[in-house]
């Protein structure tokens, strides 16, 4: 299996989410900021939590993994720390939920 390319778009996100294909959409954020705008399904495990909770997506680990922030920074890192860690399908969703608003779900709040 070759390694997932690093970043993936809104549009590509979107078919997989409608797809049905097992990923994990991850949210890097903050709890204020997904509570603030999130995108149904995805799973919120802070940037800076994540080594400590880094058991709860092994289940994922040759499994896609998309990585969303609020603009694509912070889920870029993430990404990056992921793939050192074994996590070779991981991706990051480019220009994060903002983008995701922008092109695909309108009804989710920017900020």
């Amino acid at each position: 299996m070759t390694d997932a390319p690093m970043e993936i778009t809104v549009s590509e996100v979107k078919q997989l989410l409608d797809s049905g294909d097992k990923f994990l959409l991850l949210d890097c954020r903050q709890p204020d900021e997904h509570q603030f705008a999130n995108i149904a399904g995805a799973v919120l495990i802070p940037m800076n939590e994540l080594p400590q909770r880094i058991a709860e997506i092994e289940p994922f680990r040759d499994a896609p993994i998309v990585v969303h922030c609020h603009l694509g920074g912070r889920s870029l890192r993430v990404t990056h720390w992921l793939r050192q860690n074994g996590f070779m399908q991981s991706q990051n969703m480019t220009g994060g939920i903002t983008q995701w608003s922008a092109e695909i779900d309108s009804t989710v709040p920017t900020y």
